[in-house]
């Protein structure tokens, strides 16, 4: 028969619990007793199967590494049996488990989950589907490839435990009225968060203030695009529990912010955008807004606050406005639009896309008229210039005259910056120029090319138009054009004087590329205005009537010669003079390595 076998301490601590006597019998791998030690249990168990010869550890008792907590005497027929990590050993006073069969805390961590669902929410749910409006999960996981939504602070609820009790919380404010996290857009990361409006109006509270903290340093830390649900009503003056008394020192927005020029951010406002949240709105480089969106940096409750009267939500920045004055870039029917656009912007901006469609190159020649003095709407030349269906058009009812899109050339994104003769026949005015030196802005900071659709008469002139700041304007577009670090190209149809300059990157000699095609026409201000202006002797010379007009005629008619595509070309102001049905081809070739 075996001797006994040994149980010495495997550590430094102290006898927490004995879970035997002596002449007890034991199955190896049972628990004999519990040590203490840096604060954690450890058990100790038998080696063998027997009974318990010795007992020498008692509660309380101090022990170290060897020695000798108790003995067992092995049982005839019974050998060792191992002991593994898949062997279930319970602290004392551990959770058992529930009567389903699961522990009880993980039954609990399960039933908290399912508090922050929309399953657990059938009211508010039902409320949103009333307004024809999805939930802010819906909005989120809309955005992310299916499956890939990796959630942050579920748990948290609004910093209210002073004023509520805690089951009213873990009811009413789930998530603190955010849900933030990581998912991905076509395979590739991006952060996406949602503000909750039926979580306390979509206020921003402590706890998801902190989450945006955490959600915004993890965009910049690993480079990762940003998605903003911003529906709601700014700062939320109901948390009582915690110790700030102003809230200014919150980092939410100087983070955001810094995150702009770094990674894309595009922002989706629903319904009333208002404060706080119309101030994270107006950080992204893309503001989409449903039809139905209010966006204002105050409320209703502010205004009336400040002595301004009272006025009610819908009135307070609604969507003909912003989209007019350029706060919004577009204006889509509901979220579920909202959500698929959010995708397609992050694609876009990041530089990737997928499968692609040629246009028909040949109808190309024929959407800009053969007569040069003819207006034309340039938006069926993207279209026909573009991949397929690719033309992503960003604030088209703000500065029209100026024609901002992002677009794909073979799959590969760029932006395009076109002017619009129908407006001001395709005059740079003030708005024109900001519009324009901001898209610019974008294309550098997401690393795009740019294509210059030119056809301008130059700068817009008079009293009216100086009195907008087109001086500045004018010299931020100048900036904007100088500071592109990609490769940019210009195709021309008209282009006269410093607009043209500034619709070439501020030179003709800026572009990887500057081509006209045949009705091209180029100056150093416009033909009859150049003629009054520089032959103004030869015309007073002649007396006021058909004469001096047929002279005019004659000079305009000689500049247009000497300005033609051709023969600037022929002069090597310009690189070339192409068919249009070959300008994909080129712009290919020279936008990209």
């Amino acid at each position: 028969m075996e001797t006994s076998r040994p149980v010495p301490s495997p550590l430094l601590g102290t006898v927490l619990a004995v879970a035997v006597t002596e002449g007890d019998r034991v199955t190896a791998g049972d628990r004999l007793l519990v040590l203490e030690s840096m604060k954690m249990e450890h058990p100790v168990v038998s080696p063998v199967t027997g009974r318990v010869s010795r007992l020498l550890g008692v509660v309380g008792l101090a022990v170290g590494p060897g020695d000798l907590l108790a003995e067992i005497e092995p049982l005839d027929g019974e050998g060792d049996a191992p002991v593994g990590p898949d062997r279930e050993v319970r602290s004392p006073g551990g959770p058992g488990p529930s009567p389903g069969g699961v522990r009880a805390d993980l039954a609990e961590v399960r039933r908290r989950q399912e508090l922050t669902r929309d399953g657990a929410r059938p009211e508010a749910v039902g409320k949103r589907r009333r307004l024809g409006k999805r939930t802010a999960r819906e909005n989120v996981e809309a955005v992310c490839d299916p499956g890939s939504f990796v959630e942050y602070g579920a748990l948290a609820i609004a910093a209210q435990r002073g004023r509520r009790e805690l089951g009213e919380l873990l009811a009413r404010t789930p998530a603190d009225g955010l849900v933030a996290g990581l998912g991905r857009v076509e395979g590739a990361p991006v952060c996406v968060l949602a503000y909750d409006y039926t979580v306390l109006a979509g206020t921003q509270g402590q706890l998801n203030h902190e989450k945006k903290d955490r959600l915004f340093a993890l965009a910049e830390h690993r480079g990762l695009p940003v998605v903003f649900f911003t529906e709601g009503g700014g700062g939320r003056p109901g948390d009582t529990d915690a110790t700030t008394v102003t809230g200014l020192e919150t980092m939410a927005f100087a983070l955001f912010a810094r995150l702009s020029g770094r990674v894309p951010l595009v922002g989706v406002a629903s319904g009333r955008c208002f404060a706080g949240n119309a101030a994270l709105l107006g950080c992204c480089d893309i503001v989409v807004a449903t039809a139905d969106a209010t966006v204002g940096m105050g409320g209703p409750a502010m205004i009336e606050g400040g002595g301004l009267g009272v006025v009610g939500p819908e009135a307070i920045g609604p969507v003909a406005v912003q989209e007019a004055n350029g706060v919004v870039d577009v204006v889509v029917a509901d979220e579920i639009e909202g959500a698929a656009l959010a995708r397609r912007a992050v694609s876009l901006l990041r530089g990737r896309t997928g499968e692609w469609v040629a246009p028909d190159r040949e109808t190309l020649r024929e959407v800009v008229p053969a007569n040069r003095r003819e207006v034309y709407d340039v938006r069926p030349v993207l279209a026909t210039l573009a991949d397929v269906g690719s033309v992503l058009e960003l604030g088209p009812a703000h500065a029209p005259g100026m024609v901002t899109a992002l677009a794909t050339l073979e799959g590969r994104p760029l932006g395009i910056l076109a002017n619009n003769s129908l407006h001001l026949s395709g005059a740079l005015d003030a708005a024109g120029s900001a519009k324009a030196a901001r898209f610019l802005g974008l294309c550098r900071r997401s690393g795009l090319p740019v294509l210059f659709l030119c056809d301008t008469p130059g700068f817009m002139v008079g009293p009216e138009a100086e009195a907008e700041g087109l001086v500045r304007r004018a010299g931020d577009l100048f900036i904007a054009g100088a500071a592109l670090t990609a490769p940019f190209a210009t195709v021309i149809r008209k282009a006269y004087g410093l607009g043209a300059q500034a619709m070439a990157g501020g030179s003709f000699r800026s572009p990887v590329l500057i081509v006209a095609w045949p009705t091209g026409e180029l100056g150093g201000m416009g033909l009859e205005g150049a003629v009054r202006l520089g032959f103004r002797r030869e015309l007073d010379a002649v007396e006021d009537g058909p004469g001096r007009q047929a002279l005019f005629d004659d000079m305009v008619a000689r500049a247009y010669e000497r300005g033609q595509a051709l023969n600037v070309a022929s002069h090597f102001e310009i690189d070339d003079v192409i068919d249009p049905a070959e300008t994909r081809a080129r712009l290919v070739q020279v936008l990209w390595d």
